[in-house]
């Protein structure tokens, strides 16, 4: 049986609790110490400052906290498993996954196969070129008859680009940093990758700058299977009480400097 159907019921008395305590006021869940339910949520831990292994080895960034405290809320114990970007909705859709968070943009064909809680955080998709670059803009890039652009598999970056220059235009990578050490090493002609991670990526590799304009603006939200509607429903009333008193804001300037 699914996990889906697993969680449900946990899910369904904890999406009641949430709704009586904040219809009295109380703008937080109390703890369930029985409860020995898992939050399996995917990711793919090279996306920082959102999702990364920090120098103990363990999960960091924006998602993994925010996700442990949606976990907290729920009286759930949030496991999270590092995988392809691009297995994330398929595992969410079948049930081996409860939850896909990967700095993870809602598009309309994404939303044919799963379903998205509100929007937690917003997204730019930047350009990475070397310093020195004969390329100002995309339009530089797209005049270029034969330009390489090296996007991660299935990301945003990688559908976007693909839609305007062509899939022949595109090289698609297993990992950001896959892509971004192609462009170190000359086998493409610029990145497309979100800013944030795009700026650690830029700091840690020299000779690397980001193009001044942004390339497009997205939403990031968490993916939940079709069906399982409860725990859709229960994520988007902790993510409502972690917005509202500023959990979520004080998390993403944590990590990201205004």
């Amino acid at each position: 049986m699914k996990r889906i159907i697993k969680i449900s019921a946990v899910i369904l008395a904890l999406v009641m609790a949430i709704g009586s305590l904040c219809a009295c006021g109380n703008g937080t869940s109390t703890e369930n110490p029985s409860a020995t339910e898992k939050l399996v949520m995917a990711t793919n831990a090279s996306f920082p400052p959102y999702e990364y292994v920090d120098d103990n080895g363990g999960f960091a960034g924006i998602d993994v906290e925010i996700a442990g405290l949606i976990a907290e809320k729920l009286g759930l114990t949030l496991e999270i498993q590092d995988v392809d970007f691009g297995s994330i909705i398929g595992g969410v859709q079948s049930g081996k996954f409860d939850i896909g968070m990967a700095g993870m943009t809602v598009t309309d064909v994404r939303l044919e196969s799963v379903n998205f809680s509100t929007s937690y955080a917003k997204g730019i998709q930047s350009i990475i070129v070397p310093e020195g670059s004969e390329f100002k803009s995309f339009d530089d890039l797209s005049a270029k008859a034969d330009v390489k652009i090296g996007v991660q598999q299935d990301t945003t970056g990688d559908i976007y680009i693909t839609d305007d220059l062509g899939a022949d235009h595109v090289i698609q990578y297993k990992t950001g940093n896959d892509a971004v050490q192609a462009l170190v090493t000359g086998k493409v002609d610029a990145v497309v990758i979100d800013n944030e991670p795009a700026k650690s990526y830029v700091a840690s590799n020299e000779g690397l700058t980001i193009l001044d304009t942004a390339y497009k603006e997205e939403n990031y939200a968490i993916c939940v299977a079709k069906e399982n509607t409860d725990l859709l429903d229960a994520i988007n009333g902790a993510l409502a009480e972690l917005t509202a008193d500023g959990t979520i804001d004080a998390i993403i300037a944590k990590y990201i400097a205004a």
